[in-house]
Parts: C-alpha cells; sequence; structure tokens
C-alpha cells in the first residue's frame, strides 16, 4: 500500500493531498530512508512522521484497502512520541 493513502487511512493526516505535500517535503521517513508519496509499506515498518513540532514513530500492523474511522486507530502502534523544543 502506498504510505500517502495509508496516512489517510489511519487518520494521522487529513486529506491524501496535503500527505503527498508533506511526503515531498522529505519529513517522513520508512525504516529509516526517505518515503515519497509513491513509497510502498506493509507491515511491520517503522514510519518516522514530523507534524511541525510532533515527531511519531509508528509501526504499522495492519494495511487494509478500507478501515472506518473507529478502527483506524488500530491500524499502527506508537512507539515514540515526542514535542521539538525550538530554542
Amino acid at each position: 500500500m502506498r504510505i500517502d493513502k495509508y496516512l489517510k487511512l489511519t487518520r494521522l493526516i487529513k486529506r491524501r493531498t496535503v500527505a503527498k505535500e508533506l511526503l515531498d517535503r522529505d519529513l517522513f521517513y520508512i525504516n529509516g530512508k526517505i518515503a515519497k508519496p509513491s513509497s510502498e509499506i506493509k507491515v511491520n515498518d517503522e514510519v518516522l512522521l514530523q507534524l511541525g513540532r510532533h515527531k511519531l514513530l509508528i509501526k504499522v500492523l495492519k494495511t487494509p484497502d478500507y478501515a472506518k474511522k473507529e478502527d483506524a486507530s488500530s491500524l499502527y502502534e506508537i512507539i515514540k512520541e515526542e514535542i521539538i523544543d525550538e530554542a
């Protein structure tokens, strides 16, 4: 599954076009490598997201074609979450 679609499915990012724009800025990594919108992800991949001051490391648990809003958070596990101080 493409990462831009996965980010929308998990509700980590609200729209796929926004996910694509952020991915084009090289702010996301899959298993330590820079992710592009067309990058494929699979179960057990680790994805590092930098959203503003928030840094989030998640582990992919499922990659379904469709997910209800209530099930979105079960698609990933948060491994590490931090807020970057800007001094």
